[in-house]
């Protein structure tokens, strides 16, 4: 997938970031595209999750920029990323298990008529068609979330990430401690995210999986960008010899990798 002569819906300027003398992140420069996957693969301690929080506003940036659209930030707080369109499903989902399906989707947001009572109907229609759109099987929407399984779960943060205006959502190890078969309802869910036209960042330890839906990879190494690429460019050994540092984007170039 071409994005030359696209506008990217989130752009990232030479970002950086410090705790104390460690530098967790060091001129980032990265372009965030709708309908696509973009995978952002690292080792621990390369600097993903410093990323995306300060994406979700978890985290303010010391330096570097933002841009959303048309408008420069250089900082957001959770609330304007909201408002903004960048939703995190982070790997705790952030549920609450003792509400059911439409309340935690609705969470913060409860309709209400009359004033001041809660509008339950309209809550559980609006819930079954926005997971319906994303073709999320869940028979009964009055179920505590915390009796789902992993993959309906997963398709419930989205729902609600969907339903607050989410445009750019990003994932945090959406795979991570599922089986075979909930990891397959997960990649199908993000692949229907991306023919909905969504921009989707994952965060991945899983190579396999991150071949297996992203369209490019972000590979980071030590808070710095090794190698940004079409993930049909690449190979997954390629991808960990960049991590271990044992060679370099344009290396691979010049051999015409």
């Amino acid at each position: 997938m071409s994005n030359q002569k696209r506008e990217p819906i989130v752009r990232i300027v030479h970002l950086s970031k410090s705790y104390g003398n460690i530098k967790a992140l060091s001129n980032i420069n990265l372009e965030i595209y709708s309908g696509e996957i973009l995978a952002i693969f690292g080792d621990n301690g390369a600097g993903k999750s410093t990323l995306i929080k300060i994406l979700a506003g978890a985290l303010n940036a010391d330096q570097g920029t933002i841009v959303v659209g048309d408008k420069i930030y250089s900082s957001l707080s959770p609330s304007k990323a909201i408002r903004l369109g960048i939703s995190t499903v982070y790997q705790d989902l952030a549920l609450v298990d003792c509400l059911d399906v439409a309340s935690n989707i609705f969470l913060g947001r409860e309709p209400a008529y009359a004033g001041f009572f809660v509008d339950k109907n309209k809550m559980e229609s609006e819930s079954r068609r926005v997971l319906q759109g994303l073709e999320l099987n869940i028979p009964n929407l009055n179920s505590p979330v915390g009796l789902l399984s992993g993959g309906q779960r997963q398709g419930v943060a989205v729902a609600r990430s969907i339903f607050q205006g989410g445009k750019v959502i990003i994932f945090d190890e959406p795979t991570a401690a599922m089986g075979l078969q909930e990891s397959a309802k997960v990649i199908k869910l993000l692949q229907k995210l991306r023919e909905e036209g969504m921009a989707v960042v994952v965060i991945s330890h899983n190579l396999h999986h991150v071949f297996e839906i992203s369209d490019r990879i972000c590979v980071m190494r030590h808070g710095q960008i090794a190698a940004i690429c079409e993930t049909k460019n690449i190979l997954p050994n390629q991808i960990v010899e960049l991590i271990m540092g044992a060679t370099n984007i344009e290396a691979y170039a010049a051999a015409g990798v």
